[in-house]
């Protein structure tokens, strides 16, 4: 589990880290460098799920060491259906991460929604829906092996 006290606001009790795929942790089907690393650093923390439509069919692959579940959903209200998964973890304890469209409810829902701004861009409706945009994947999973950076910049 992982504790975030936030002056002012909630202390964020965190058991899941739920990733989108392609634009969030993988560019074009592959893996961003150092990613899967960080993530087995981070699943000590947290439980470590990827939700995704696999556009480019290479989730199972590229996640298969065992610490990571993988979540491929269908390509009807795939907004709906990433809502639909973390409220069956329990979404107050989520870390939800996301660039897309399909994102934004799931950001919103989240305990802790972040939005990444990679290659892909981010939809604004989910940047709207988020509580925290970072420039980089790994920069965010840095700040999460580091909580006080999310804790400053949440602070009230």
């Amino acid at each position: 589990m992982l504790n975030i006290e936030i002056p002012g606001n909630n202390t964020l009790a965190l058991h899941h880290l739920v990733l989108d795929y392609n634009g969030t942790i993988a560019c074009d089907g592959q893996l961003k460098n150092n990613v899967l690393a960080k993530l087995r650093e981070l699943s000590g923390l947290l439980q470590i799920h990827v939700i995704t439509a696999d556009t480019h069919g290479s989730v199972h692959e590229a996640c298969a060491d065992g610490f990571i579940t993988v979540h491929v959903i269908g390509k009807r209200d795939q907004d709906r259906q990433k809502q639909a998964y973390i409220e069956q973890l329990g979404a107050q304890s989520c870390v939800a991460v996301g660039n897309g469209l399909n994102d934004a409810l799931m950001l919103k829902d989240a305990a802790l929604g972040i939005a990444i701004m990679q290659e892909e861009g981010c939809a604004t409706k989910t940047l709207l829906a988020s509580d925290l945009l970072f420039g980089s994947i790994e920069e965010l999973l840095n700040a999460l092996l580091k909580p006080t950076r999310i804790m400053a910049s949440l602070r009230n």
